[in-house]
């Protein structure tokens, strides 16, 4: 049985969107676009078709909440921004991060 490192690596990518796009949201409100953009500087590529389904599930479980802003050069934008849910959401899975993180590298490290 081989194993494809590729989905591998995009399995462990989309296992830590979630985190990533609440961290992008908790620094400041953000268009699609923005965060897009912030997630591929970080190499967790990512396609709107991906993203709008997850922004709408974590709309929909209390965590972010958007709002409509004009734009000047076309149609109005949706912001999102974290709610205070949403932050308790990101500090538990900070924890959760940073205890996985140390894990590994104990284990790693022998």
């Amino acid at each position: 049985m081989s194993l494809n490192i590729e989905n591998t690596k995009a399995q462990m990518r989309k296992g830590v969107l979630e985190f990533c796009i609440l961290t992008v949201l908790n620094n400041k409100d953000a268009y699609t676009s923005d965060i897009i953009d912030v997630l591929k500087e970080g190499k967790m590529i990512v396609v709107e078709g991906t993203l709008y389904p997850l922004l709408t599930r974590l709309k929909n479980g209390g965590l972010l909440a958007y709002r409509w802003e004009e734009s000047k050069s076309g149609p109005p934008r949706k912001y999102y921004s974290i709610t205070p849910v949403g932050k308790q959401f990101l500090e538990e899975l900070e924890k959760t991060w940073n205890e996985l993180v140390h894990a590994v590298e104990v284990t790693t490290s022998k």
